[in-house]
């Protein structure tokens, strides 16, 4: 075949179809060079301004007004933007307004999904503007210090198609009208709510019939629990018409720093949850040995658990986790599917009996599941006998060991014989050195290896040791060690923007 020189034509640019320009200009990856091929020909202009989709608007990003007029005139396709002014300060202009919100809301009638983080000028009026966006399908507010409930109930009623609504760090929304609307309407198939001070998790069972279609919920309080605490206008222990709901499709489920008791809280999820694949527990203070064995029992979907522990008062007097090996256990006989298992305990002394599970639990759950992520973080009842075990683990791929004091060297060599893992990470792990990790990195095919604070572990030994290699010996700062001393581990950023 002759080339299209050989034929004696030129081809340009301008003679390409136009499904093959926007192919090419689709796998560019970075916004410089779609600048830059844009300004060859004014086709190319057009088409690349018709395909992006999506735009991020930060504090560099000033008059926003004016600037986000110019952006809509130009890529009329947006169906997705997010507006960040975090770390904005008065030197870097203006940020968008009300009236930007509100010319935005008149030009840009494609946008599905909208994210405002830290937009200090942006009050319930400004909400108002949001029900002009007709296909407006899921809403992202973070850190909005001006909203409040009437805001919210103005989108609850105004957006009509919306499907997936995430609170975060909103201090001022409190009152429930807005959810009791969602929940009628009867749409919401997401609902995260973080860090929200005036938001309890009584008023989140409000939410009523909505619980029924919603496939995601998440639900993070604002602080550490460390006792139990309830009362309030919105708390009716003898009221369980709260508590007759179903949610038959939820399949994505977090609760964090949350106090439960004798099924009184957002614990009763557990226990009516049918189709859940993912269960995330980041110190749920309440949740006992029953609610999780209702759970296994009910449900043969799960494929991800993570569990965050730390000691609470439990059967009167004894000082420990709520969860034991009969939770395990459960697991272990009802969960055929389950993948990944995160297990965290916080606030646990190797010398005093504060933990429920034993190693011979976490054993049979990893032996008994096709367990191909393993997370364990300040296990220390987990010892060398344990890593034997974990060896022979058939699908174990994925390993991650955080401040596990019981693990040494011996423990490590067993790895050298597991079947399948390929990616190894070590963090704050003091009991293990160079020889450790070389047996496993010479029997292993490592596609990557990750060595974090491991004072005893040296760069040179795990130099392309994998095909890909993280490592770092910072140890933690004072700041961030009192960090996790009140609040625990770094955790509470969950599906961060």
């Amino acid at each position: 075949m002759r080339s299209p020189k050989q034929c004696g034509c030129t081809i340009s640019m301008e003679d390409l179809p136009e499904a093959l320009l926007g192919e090419i200009i689709k796998r560019l990856p970075t916004t410089s060079d779609l600048n830059s091929i844009s300004l060859v020909s004014k086709r190319l202009y057009t088409i690349e301004a018709e395909l992006w989709d999506t735009i991020y608007v930060g504090c560099g990003v000033s008059p926003a007004t004016m600037a986000l007029a110019s952006l809509c005139s130009r890529f009329q396709n947006l169906c997705k933007v997010e507006f960040n002014y975090s770390g904005w300060t008065t030197n870097h202009g203006m940020q968008l307004d009300n009236q930007g919100l509100h010319m935005f809301s008149s030009c840009c009638p494609l946008l599905t999904d909208l994210t405002l983080s830290f937009c200090s000028y942006i009050d319930d009026s400004g909400l108002g503007f949001l029900a002009c966006f007709k296909k407006l399908i899921s809403l992202r507010f973070k850190a909005l210090p001006k909203i409040t409930s009437a805001g919210l109930l103005s989108v609850a009623v105004g957006c009509k198609s919306l499907s997936a609504l995430r609170l975060m760090s909103c201090k001022n929304v409190g009152s429930v009208e807005w959810l009791e609307y969602l929940g009628k309407n009867g749409l919401l198939e997401e609902l995260v709510v973080q860090n929200c001070k005036k938001i309890d998790q009584f008023n989140l069972l409000t939410f009523g019939s909505g619980w029924m279609k919603l496939q995601k919920f998440e639900f993070q309080h604002w602080y550490l629990p460390n006792t139990f605490m309830f009362g309030g206008p919105s708390y009716m222990a003898g009221n369980q018409s709260r508590y007759d709901f179903c949610c038959d499709f939820l399949k994505d489920l977090t609760l964090a720093r949350t106090t439960t008791e004798k099924e009184i809280g957002l614990c009763c999820l557990l226990r009516k949850c049918k189709a859940l694949e993912n269960l995330a527990l980041y110190y749920a203070l309440g949740v006992h040995d029953n609610d999780m064995i209702t759970l296994a029992q009910n449900n043969r979907n799960l494929k991800r658990i993570s569990l965050m522990l730390t000691p609470q008062h439990c059967d009167g007097y004894v000082y420990r986790t709520s969860l034991t090996d009969d939770c395990l256990k459960a697991l272990a006989l009802c969960c055929p599917r389950l993948q990944s298992f995160e297990l965290t305990f916080y606030g646990c002394e190797p010398e005093y009996p504060e933990i429920g599970f034993t190693q011979k639990g976490l054993v049979m759950l990893i032996q008994s599941c096709p367990i191909r992520e393993l997370t364990l973080s300040g296990v220390d009842i987990f010892n060398d006998k344990g890593m034997k075990a974990l060896a022979c683990a058939q699908f174990l791929e994925s390993l991650k060991l955080v401040s596990c004091i019981a693990i040494t060297d011996a423990g490590m060599h067993h790895l050298a014989c597991s079947p399948s893992l390929i990616n190894l990470a070590l963090e704050l792990c003091n009991g293990l050195t160079d020889r450790g990790v070389a047996k496993v990195v010479r029997a292993r095919k490592l596609e990557s290896l990750t060595i974090e604070k491991c004072s005893r572990i040296s760069l040179k030994a795990v130099q392309g040791a994998a095909k890909t290699v993280h490592y770092t010996d910072d140890c933690p700062g004072y700041e961030e060690w009192m960090e996790r001393c009140v609040y625990g581990p770094k955790v509470y950023d969950l599906h961060a923007f």
